[in-house]
């Protein structure tokens, strides 16, 4: 028996990274975000999403790009783990996959030693690579934990809200 992995992909700038669909809740047009005090830069804040209150993470900003903005196109995962919605801000939702178990690779050692350890495998779909990932360390309340700058942002960005708003 050949199993597959049925798998949602989605790009975060020039790449393509898949969740397995069964975490994927629903696929939504950025909100209007809340932001939220003393979060790390790449938690974005929350949104309301039919009454439920869903924490948003930037994943350019969680894989490093400093400089992201929001443009139309991008969209958020809305994803289930452990229970609780999260969205995830991606650049685009591109397709459904499905992979042959036989073509996903372990992750490279380096990934491991980088802290890079959401990433569960390298899928190989029609001669290009798919970045698979692990929600549970993805989302880990672990990983938030660990800024890697400060708050200014958030609050400059708070600011700019409130100042608009008047």
């Amino acid at each position: 028996m050949n199993r597959e992995l049925h798998i949602v992909g989605f790009r975060v700038g020039r790449e393509t990274y898949g969740v397995p669909i069964t975490s994927l809740h629903e696929i939504v047009r950025v909100p209007e975000i809340t932001v939220v005090p003393d979060a790390p830069d790449y938690l974005e804040g929350v949104i309301n999403l039919r009454g439920k209150i869903v924490s948003v993470m930037d994943l350019r900003k969680r894989f490093g790009d400093k400089l992201a903005t929001l443009k139309k196109q991008n969209r958020i995962l809305v994803v289930e783990h452990s229970g609780k919605l999260a969205g995830l801000i991606v650049d685009s939702a591109t397709e459904v996959l499905k992979i042959a178990a036989a073509d996903v690779e372990p992750p490279p050692a380096a990934f491991q030693e980088g802290g890079l350890n959401c990433v569960t495998g390298l899928g190989k779909v029609r001669g290009r690579l798919i970045v698979l990932l692990d929600m549970t360390r993805l989302l880990a309340p672990a990983s938030l934990l660990q800024t890697n700058g400060s708050t200014e942002g958030k609050t400059a960005k708070a600011d700019a809200r409130g100042a608009s708003a008047r």
